[in-house]
């Protein structure tokens, strides 16, 4: 089955540049010029991967890739950024909203391809060990990795895919200390030199969702994190 990614850009030559270069990788191309137009063919048709530019008329690139993390049918769709090197504030926001890789302008095509290929086979294997994991049950917590679904006591949590993963791998790491590094290379399959912030955002986001069962993932100071082996 071909690999469907839609592009959101608004330059045409860029556009018309990630266009040839991904057909001749064997992709199917879809694409949009603003984020209104682009969230509504996502929906429509799930793309397999999104490749998505930061500065958009209208609904910016940011705000494009929130929508699509909450979205249920589209929050474990992969989302490259195309970013300006001047962008490094928005670059940290967008992996702090989901983003699993970014890409600066001005770009290899070559480099994009192979971005884009790595990101597929990581979606991919993430997919499979989720399935093969099974289900974890740790207090009031309850992670489903097939149904990607988390539940404290009776309550349904609402995750994004960046979250699940990172709470999984805390879990089926439990009483082991993840440095930021770690979790940086694990969870987002890249290494982000000096982007330990980013670890930190979606921790404390993921401990305000967790609600009652946040003790569970306990900061150690000047080192990284860990999930408890069990609460005392």
């Amino acid at each position: 089955m071909t690999t469907k990614i839609l592009i959101v850009e608004d330059e045409p030559d860029i556009l018309e540049l990630l266009c040839y270069n991904l057909r001749q990788a064997g992709f199917e191309i879809t694409t949009a010029e603003d984020g209104e137009v682009a969230l509504r063919l996502a929906e429509q048709h799930p793309p397999d991967l999104v490749v998505l530019d930061l500065m958009l008329p209208g609904m910016d690139g940011l705000e494009l890739c929130r929508l699509l993390k909450q979205r249920e049918a589209l929050r474990r769709v992969p989302v490259l950024m195309l970013t300006a090197k001047t962008e490094e504030v928005d670059r940290i926001v967008g992996l702090e909203l989901g983003a699993d890789d970014y890409v600066t302008k001005p770009f290899s095509p070559r480099e994009l391809v192979l971005r884009i290929k790595a990101i597929l086979r990581r979606a991919a294997h993430r997919q499979g060990e989720e399935a093969e994991a099974g289900r974890l049950e740790i207090g009031p917590l309850v992670i489903d990795p097939t149904a990607h679904q988390v539940q404290v006591g009776e309550r349904q949590v609402e995750l994004t895919a960046t979250e699940f993963r990172l709470l999984h791998t805390l879990a089926q790491r439990r009483g082991r200390v993840q440095t930021r590094d770690e979790l940086l290379e694990v969870v987002w399959g890249y290494q982000y030199s000096g982007y330990g912030r980013t670890v930190d955002t979606h921790i404390r986001r993921l401990r305000e969702k967790l609600g009652e069962a946040c003790d569970w993932v306990e900061t150690v100071r000047g080192v990284g994190y860990r999930f408890r082996k069990e609460m005392g």
